[in-house]
């Protein structure tokens, strides 16, 4: 059966909300790990996109060795479109990138590596479909967040007008 996201930490692995990011940085990988970092950190936002991963796994392929979990079939699977990479270079990334080895959930210690045709298998099931409607959740949640801080805000701009 595959899992949403493993519930238990390995030795040294760090919180995926403790996670920090050279803000600095004018690269595309921070930014979408930072994105990924607050869907992780709002539980509902987070139990919304795993809902719709669930449905890219059919119930009659509950056989063989479990695939990946669904939070890093997300990672690499966003890290593949917005990058724009091949899967040589998502192997690479996934098994050399550091602070996107602590967003799958690898801590220091982990000698774990990725194949070749794990990723293909598994990042296959995420289409352009489920990217479309993980979209949909984390952009309707984006509008709320934009709400919530202007209305937090109002009072305050009433006054300097």
């Amino acid at each position: 059966m595959r899992q949403s996201i493993n519930p238990q930490m390995q030795l040294g692995e760090v919180d995926i909300s403790a996670i920090t990011f050279n803000l600095k940085s004018r690269d595309d990988i921070p930014r979408l790990l930072l994105a990924l970092q607050y869907i992780w950190t709002n539980i509902d936002l987070r139990n919304q996109v795993l809902k719709v991963l669930e449905g890219m796994i059919s119930a009659d392929q509950n056989n063989g060795r479990p695939g990946m979990n669904l939070w890093r079939i997300l990672v690499v699977g966003t890290v593949r479109l917005v990058t724009n990479c091949d899967y040589d270079r998502l192997l690479e990334l996934a098994n050399e990138h550091g602070t996107l080895r602590k967003m799958l959930g690898h801590g220091p210690y982990c000698e774990h590596q990725y194949k070749l045709q794990t990723l293909q298998d598994n990042i296959v099931l995420f289409t352009p479909e489920i990217l479309d409607q993980v979209n949909q959740i984390v952009v309707n949640a984006g509008h709320l967040l934009v709400k919530k801080k202007k209305s937090q805000y109002a009072p305050a701009l009433t006054r300097l007008s």
